[in-house]
C-alpha cells in the first residue's frame, strides 16, 4: 500500500507540474494570466488538502498531497516565474490568494448572518470553513515571506554554482520548503491537531519533491526558455528591490534609445553595424543597409516650430519601426536621417522594403496643418557592395545623395553608381 501511493504521488507531481510548465511556455499565446488562474484555482484544493487529507507511507510516515505535491510544485512554478519573468510579476498571484482569502473569510463572516432551510446533501460546515479560511490566509503570508527567502536564496546561489542549475533550484526550494513546513505545520498542529509523525513525513516529502521539480524545472529551462530571450506606473513594496535585473535591463536598452525618437541612437550605429556584418559574413547571408532622409523636413520646423518638428520626426521613426520586422533595426543618423538595418534581406528585396517604407511615411497622421512628408533612400547589400560596414555605409550615402539629386522622393540602389 505504501509502495502504491508513492508512486501515486510521482505520477501527481508529473502530471501538475508538466501541465502547468505547459502553460507557462503557452504564456506568449495565451497570455500569462491563464497560468496564474489555473495556478490559484488549486490554492483551495492545496490547502483542504493539506489540513484534512493524508496518505500512508512506508516506515510509518504520512503526509498530504496537498503540501508535497501541490505546494511544493507551486513555490517551483513561482521561482520559474522570476527567473523568467522577474519579481514584479511573481508577485502578482502572491498577492493576488492573499488577497481572495480575506475576502473569503469576510464572505464566510456574512454567511452565518443568513437564515438557511434544510437543504439535501452535507449540510455546509462554516466552522470548518472558518479553520480553513485562516489557514489559507496564515498560508499566504507564508508563501508571501517564502518568495522572497526562495529569490535571495537563488541569486545568492546562482552566482557560485552557475554549472549546477539542478543544485542550485533543489537547494533554494529544499530550505524555503524546509521552513515553511516548520512555520505551517506548527499551526495545523494547533489548530486541527495533526499528530508530528504527519510533519516529518511533510517535511521528507518536501524535499523529495523539491528535487524532482528541480530536475523538471532545470530540463524545461534547458530545452524551452534560455534560447528565448515600456515602462509602467509599478506598486513600490519589498518587491520591488528585487527587480534590479529587469531594471537593469531596461536601462541598458534605454541607454541605446534616442531619447526623442525611441529608436536606437546614432552611437550604436558602428557597433551595431559591424556585428551585423559579420554574422552576414560568418553566415553567407546578405544583410542590407537603408539611409533613409526625410525630404524637406526643416520645412516643418521653420513653419511650425520645433515642438511640432519634434511630434513629426517621433511620429515619422514610429512609422518606421512599425514597418520593418523584429529582426531589424532603425539608428536615428542624423537630425531627420536614418539607417535601416535589414539582415538577411537581399538588394532586390530591401528595395521593396524601401518603397513600403516610403508609402507608409507618406500616409501618416500629422498633426494638422502639416504637409505629407516624403523619404529619398539609399539601399546598399553585402556582400554585393562590399565586406564592411564602411563600404556599405559609402555605397549607401552615394545612393541617397542620388536619390536627392533626382528630385528626392525616391528609392535608389545598385545601378544608379
Amino acid at each position: 500500500m505504501g509502495v502504491l501511493n508513492i508512486l501515486l504521488l510521482g505520477v501527481e507531481m508529473l502530471v501538475f507540474f508538466a501541465a502547468m510548465l505547459a502553460l507557462f511556455r503557452l504564456r506568449s499565446t495565451l497570455g500569462i494570466g491563464v497560468f496564474f488562474c489555473a495556478l490559484g484555482s488549486l490554492h483551495f484544493m492545496e490547502t483542504y488538502l493539506a489540513a484534512s487529507y493524508y496518505v500512508q507511507l512506508p516506515f510509518g510516515i504520512s503526509l498530504s498531497p496537498g503540501s508535497a505535491v501541490l505546494f511544493a510544485g507551486k513555490l517551483a512554478l513561482l521561482l520559474l516565474v522570476y527567473i523568467r519573468e522577474d519579481a514584479l510579476v511573481a508577485r502578482q498571484p502572491i498577492y493576488g490568494l492573499m488577497l481572495g482569502n480575506l475576502v473569503l473569510l469576510v464572505l464566510v463572516f456574512f454567511l452565518r448572518h443568513h437564515y438557511v432551510v434544510p437543504a439535501p446533501g452535507t449540510p455546509a460546515d462554516l466552522g470548518f470553513m472558518d479553520q480553513l479560511g485562516i489557514l489559507m490566509v496564515w498560508g499566504t503570508i507564508l508563501l508571501f515571506i517564502d518568495c522572497i527567502a526562495m529569490i535571495l536564496l537563488y541569486e545568492h546561489l546562482a552566482r557560485r554554482m552557475k554549472r549546477h542549475p539542478v543544485v542550485v533550484i533543489w537547494l533554494t526550494l529544499a530550505l524555503v520548503l524546509s521552513f515553511d513546513q516548520i512555520a505551517f505545520f506548527g499551526v495545523l498542529n494547533l489548530a486541527m491537531g495533526v499528530p508530528l509523525s504527519a510533519g516529518l513525513g511533510g517535511w521528507a516529502g518536501k524535499l523529495v519533491a523539491s528535487g524532482v521539480y528541480a530536475a523538471m524545472l532545470a530540463a524545461y529551462l534547458a530545452r524551452f526558455e534560455l534560447a528565448d530571450a515600456a515602462s509602467r506606473p509599478r506598486i513600490a513594496d519589498v518587491f520591488d528591490a528585487l527587480t534590479y535585473r529587469q531594471r537593469y535591463e531596461h536601462l541598458e536598452i534605454t541607454s541605446k534609445r534616442d531619447p526623442l525618437t525611441r529608436v536606437l541612437h546614432r552611437g550604436q550605429l558602428e557597433p551595431l553595424g559591424r556585428d551585423l556584418a559579420a554574422v552576414a559574413r560568418t553566415t553567407g547571408r546578405p544583410m542590407s543597409l537603408l539611409l533613409v532622409d526625410v525630404d524637406d523636413f526643416k520645412q516643418v520646423n521653420d513653419t511650425h516650430g520645433h515642438q511640432v518638428g519634434d511630434t513629426v520626426l517621433r511620429l515619422l521613426a514610429e512609422t518606421l519601426s512599425d514597418g520593418l520586422r523584429q529582426a531589424d533595426h532603425v539608428v536615428r543618423y542624423g537630425g531627420d536621417e536614418f539607417a535601416v538595418f535589414a539582415p538577411g534581406v537581399p538588394h532586390a528585396s530591401a528595395l521593396h522594403v524601401g518603397a513600403m517604407l516610403a508609402r507608409r511615411v507618406e500616409n501618416t497622421h500629422l498633426p494638422e496643418g502639416v504637409q505629407r512628408q516624403t523619404l529619398s533612400i539609399g539601399v546598399a547589400t553585402l556582400p554585393n557592395d562590399g565586406e564592411t560596414l564602411t563600404d556599405l555605409l559609402n555605397a549607401a550615402d552615394k545612393r541617397l545623395y542620388a536619390a536627392k539629386a533626382a528630385g528626392r522622393n525616391r528609392v535608389v540602389g545598385a545601378g544608379a553608381d
